[in-house]
This record gives C-alpha cells, structure tokens and sequence, in this order.
C-alpha cells in the first residue's frame, strides 16, 4: 500500500542543500520552462514581475545544473505538508516515509518523499504545452503505470492531480474524503481538507498501517471513519464540529 500527496506552492528551504540531478523525464518541460523570459513566466504564471524574475533565476540555475536541491517533503511547506510530522522521526517512521510515501510533482512526476528536487513553481493547471501535450497528457503514462504497479495507491491529491491519470487507472484509486458535521450537515472545504490529509498521513506513519483495514481504525484530530458514507473506493472520515 503506497499513499500519494500533492506538491504546495509554498516552499521552505530549511535542510541542507545538495545539486539538484535533472530526471529525463524532466527536461522537455524544464527546457520549454527555460526558453521563457521572466515577462513571460510573469503572464505564464499570472504572477507580479518581481516573482517571475525569481522563478527565471531559479529556471536558468536547474537547466545549468547549478540548481540547490531538498527532499522534497521537506522543501514543501504548505498547509497539509506542515500537518504531517517530518521532525523527530523514528527509525520505523522515517522508513515508512521512505518505502510508502510520494508525491505527485508536475515538474518531476511521481516521486518519493525524500527526493531531491530544486524550488521552483509548475502545477498541472499551467497551459504549458510540451510536444503538443498538455502537462496533465505527458504524465499521463508515467502516472498510469505507477499507480498499477502500487495497488492499492491511496490518492490524497486534489482534482487538479487525479485529472493526470486515465479515467479507468483514476477509478482504481483508493481516494480519502474528509467531511465535518454541523447542525447535522456534512460539509468539507479546502483548509479542511488540507490539514486532515496531513493529521491522516501523519497517523498512517506512526501506526505503520499495511491495509486498507489498519486506515479504517486510525482517529485524529476529532476525525474518524464512517463505514456507512464509505465505499469500496472511497474512505470517508467525519468530525463532528461543536455548535
């Protein structure tokens, strides 16, 4: 059983640095990426000058093989990453990480969790052709086929990721859905999913869950499973929020 996590636009770099080591698989998008002037990245990425002069140095250092690289888990800081414990591991947890856990990257595919890769901003809603593809298309095979060579693949990405794989591969997934109850209506938005994928993941790690029936058990944050809003596909987890 294999859990697969979405990248975050926000990023820290707060763990020793190492040259970053282009994929092959990579560099048809990191070439296209590094023929743009920053003016275009700043229309590419709808972002302020300032921010497309940054993601130009960063582009033009990758391509160059001068880039810093961090594990990836680390680089990435955004709300569901600082929900997941990646401090004070145990030998058992930092090896769970290692084996059980990867990332869906647009820029670098589906990697684990301690790879490292270089800062940079790319989503899969980026109209980027490469080869008369769209992102989403050039990952689609690459991402098909790690997800039937890990099955069961418990998908905690959101529509943006589960959109690269085929519509039949996307049915094979174990997705985890995340509900709070008020007033006796369920309801779920963004922050709620975020944090509770990360809390989720960060419970997955500590019990060391194998099976599908270990995810069931696992409590956190209020959250809990509900068999009868679940389905064979689909793992639903409800809190129940205070009036």
């Amino acid at each position: 059983m294999k859990f697969l996590i979405p990248t975050a636009k926000e990023m820290k770099q707060d763990s020793t640095p190492s040259l970053q080591e282009i994929p092959s698989q990579t560099q048809p998008i990191l070439e296209q990426l590094a023929s743009f002037s920053a003016e275009e990245l700043a229309h590419l990425y709808k972002i302020k000058p300032k921010a497309a002069e940054l993601e130009y140095e960063r582009l033009q250092a990758i391509q160059k093989g001068q880039a810093q690289a961090y594990p990836a888990l680390h680089l990435f800081n955004g709300l569901m990453y600082r929900h997941i414990k990646r401090q004070s591991l145990s030998t058992n947890e930092s090896a769970f990480l290692e084996k059980n856990v990867f990332i869906a990257s647009a820029l670098y595919g589906i990697i684990p969790a301690f790879e490292e890769i270089a800062p940079h901003r790319l989503d899969f809603n980026t109209k980027l052709s490469i080869a008369g593809q769209s992102l989403k298309s050039y990952w689609r095979k690459d991402f098909d086929r790690f997800a039937l060579e890990n099955d069961p693949l418990i998908s905690l990405l959101s529509s943006e990721f589960m959109d690269v794989f085929s519509p039949k591969v996307r049915s094979q997934l174990t997705i985890v859905k995340f509900l709070e109850t008020k007033d006796g209506r369920l309801k779920s938005h963004s922050t709620i999913s975020k944090k509770a994928r990360g809390a989720f993941l960060t419970q997955a790690i500590q019990k060391q869950c194998q099976t599908i029936e270990d995810l069931q058990t696992l409590s956190f944050e209020g959250f809990h499973y509900q068999a009868n809003l679940s389905s064979a596909k689909e793992l639903v987890f409800v809190k129940e929020q205070d009036d």
